[in-house]
């Protein structure tokens, strides 16, 4: 394991550090916005610009690896990250916090690239599987540890968007000292939509659901919780509850997928994350933690589960030579809905309250729950002897697409 981990650590260490402080943020963003008296709409506007500035992160950064190398760009993109927690700090306003909002989408974007690139190619076949394992673990646990930051100091004051800058910026020393040999540069995937959407309808779709539902628990869980009655350190929980309910579901239902028709468990999953939806509205307004987090952590063994799967479902009809530009189109999906999925959902809230942001969700899932049914009725399952891996994911997902895309369908090979 240490032969594993020491061509890699100084990779690995700065994006424990850049997760803490970009879990710390996301979840900053909406509690201190709602401190600030923005309305719902607002909040959940501010939410889906991030993912539209990641998404075209995802489409620019290769080209801006590629003419300045992995560590100058890593360097370039986490000292604008850094800078933007405090021009939130300084300048309140809902339009100015959009545009950083999205500037820090684009910066991570191309941050995550140059890890997971690299990453990528310091891995063997023999230790792919346990560096990527041990990545997802950097992930969660990082991410959890953002949310218990919360506590540190009052969100209303400057302390905590200073900590997520000093985070991001600390982040730069492990990359920028290492001796590690460059990657070579990010090359080009090309993505057929179309295609993809013949490949897999289900991972597609699937993949779409997820943003459009897990975006806005990530920009607006936090706000529910504050209007459920919940403190700060009743909000850090709720959303590690979640978290937890993610990380500890993903081996089991990973394994249970790989025996069976994977959309057999994707229906499971958009059932039982419904249900757990369902839940969270109950538990609204009870004035119970307990409740809210028992309905949180169902929630995140269902919905933050649901990605991995899909992706592995995908991966199942396509070849082990598409498996990038696959995963590429299926972030790409994820990233569509999650620009939508905020806004979307606080647009009800106004009219049927806070609630309204999983009665949304709920309904998208069980819409998704009919489509797989359908699909499950016109197409046969793949034989298990056809099937890949499955092979966990992080959520939000992370991993950049370097997409060239492609249109049209006729004529072109499926990927």
């Amino acid at each position: 394991m240490n032969r594993t981990i020491a061509p890699v650590f100084s990779l690995l260490l700065a994006t424990s550090i850049l997760l803490i402080g970009n879990g710390l943020q996301g979840t900053l963003i909406p509690i201190r916005a709602d401190i600030e008296h923005f309305a719902t709409t607002t909040v959940g506007m501010i939410g889906s610009v991030y993912f539209a500035g990641f998404m075209a992160g995802c489409v620019l950064c290769p080209a801006i690896v590629r003419r300045a190398g992995h560590i100058r760009s890593f360097a370039a993109l986490g000292a604008l990250a850094s800078a933007v927690p405090l021009m939130h700090a300084i300048a309140i306003d809902p339009t100015v916090w959009a545009v950083l909002r999205a500037l820090n989408g684009f910066c991570f974007a191309g941050l995550y690239m140059v890890i997971e690139s690299w990453l990528n190619e310091r891995a063997t076949n023999e230790t792919r599987g346990r560096l990527f394992s041990l990545y997802l673990a950097v992930n969660l646990a990082s991410l959890t540890l953002g949310q218990l930051l919360l506590n540190m100091a009052s969100p209303a004051a400057f302390t905590l968007f200073a900590v997520c800058s000093i985070l991001t910026s600390l982040a730069l020393v492990p990359v920028s000292l290492t001796t590690s040999v460059q990657p070579a540069p990010i090359g080009s995937s090309r993505i057929n939509i179309a295609n993809l959407y013949r490949l897999s309808p289900v991972g597609l779709m699937g993949s779409f659901v997820v943003g459009l539902t897990n975006a806005p628990f990530w920009t607006l869980g936090p706000v529910f919780a504050k209007a459920s009655g919940l403190d700060v350190k009743g909000i850090s929980f709720f959303m590690i509850a979640a978290i937890i309910g993610g990380a500890l579901a993903q081996i089991p239902i990973g394994r249970f997928s790989d025996r069976s028709d994977r959309r057999r468990v994707i229906l499971i999953l958009s059932i039982g994350s419904a249900i757990g939806e369902l839940g969270l509205i109950a538990a609204y307004g009870t004035g119970s933690e307990v409740l809210l987090l028992v309905a949180g952590f169902f929630f995140g063994a269902f919905a933050l589960t649901l990605y991995s799967v899909c992706v592995a479902h995908t991966n199942d009809h396509a070849s082990r030579e598409s498996f990038v530009s696959v995963s590429g189109g299926l972030l790409l999906a994820y990233a569509v809905g999650a620009i939508v999925g905020p806004s979307a959902a606080s647009l009800g809230t106004g009219h049927w309250g806070m609630p309204f942001i999983f009665v949304f969700s709920a309904a998208i899932h069980l819409l998704f729950a009919v489509f797989t049914l359908f699909r499950m009725a016109v197409r046969e399952p793949i034989p298990a002897e056809q099937r890949s891996s499955f092979v966990a994911q992080p959520f939000p997902p992370t991993e950049p697409a370097q997409p060239e895309f492609e249109p049209r369908a006729a004529g072109e090979e499926t990927p």
